[in-house]
């Protein structure tokens, strides 16, 4: 049995900030005993167009991040960072960055994920339209780390509309997926849940679902409740109020093996040419 917690902020503009409540919900995670704590989209700093200024200071941030994990000997995952390179080191020149999650251990960083799919979509708040491709390079790999609790399959936000990814990082071998969000309200208030819970149900691993929660500047709010579930997708936890906080849940590895031999999906599925 290992406990996991799962993060809910409201970031804003300064990183010193944010940092302060980042350590704060470390200690709240290891008080509880948790192995892990998986922060949210933006954690480190929720800046409309400031990207490429926090990108600058990626790899800074990427070391203070893995001096708190050493420190309380807790692996971490690093919500999204905004990267100004690609994995293998290459610079992205026409000035967009990378959105970036971190798998972190009390040793090192174990794993770096780059957000594949982007929020190009027109929703019903102040904001109207968000075009993440004019700012953000998609990634295109799959990443699953390993963990000695198990095995992690790396998510962000909008991937969760996508259960091919889901269930590629499953068939990977991931026991836990991760989803560090900035869902806004609108569309956080209609489908969050739902997704949690869907993305589960696919996979058959447990899903943690952090979130960012509120006002971010004058037009930007998010939905928040931060939440997880168990590998048959019933929901474990989640946070109702508003502001900084987190949960802890329990996962099983040995649970979820009875329950994926009790209905073997993946043995099960197949590809339908249509």
């Amino acid at each position: 049995m290992t406990l996991l917690s799962v993060a809910q902020m409201n970031s804003q503009n300064e990183i010193e900030d944010n940092f302060m409540v980042i350590e704060s919900l470390i200690q709240q995670s290891k008080a509880n005993s948790a192995e892990l704590v998986v922060f949210p989209e933006n954690f480190v700093c929720f800046a409309a167009g400031k990207q490429r200024e926090t990108a600058a200071q990626f790899e800074s941030i990427q070391q203070r991040l893995e001096q708190l994990a050493h420190q309380y000997n807790i692996w971490i995952i690093a919500g999204t960072l905004p990267c100004p390179y690609r994995p293998d080191g290459s610079i992205i020149e026409d000035g967009r960055v990378r959105t970036v999650s971190l798998c972190i251990s009390p040793e090192r960083t174990e794993a770096r994920y780059d957000k594949i799919h982007l929020f190009d979509v027109q929703v019903g708040d102040a904001v109207g339209g968000y075009q993440e491709s004019k700012f953000f390079e998609p990634g295109n790999d799959v990443v699953v780390a390993k963990t000695p609790f198990g095995n992690i399959g790396l998510m962000v936000c909008y991937d969760l509309r996508f259960p091919e990814l889901a269930l590629t990082l499953r068939q990977q071998g991931a026991h836990i997926l991760t989803a560090p969000a900035a869902f806004t309200y609108t569309t956080g208030q209609m489908h969050w849940q739902l997704l949690l819970q869907a993305r589960a149900l696919d996979t058959q691993c447990t899903v943690l679902g952090a979130a960012q929660q509120g006002w971010h500047g004058e037009k930007r709010q998010t939905w928040g409740h931060a939440a997880a579930t168990n590998s048959r997708g019933q929901l474990l936890d989640i946070i109702n109020a508003e502001g900084a906080q987190l949960i802890t849940v329990n996962f099983d590895l040995a649970e979820q093996q009875k329950i994926r031999e009790s209905m073997p999906l993946m043995q099960h599925r197949k590809l339908l040419q249509l």
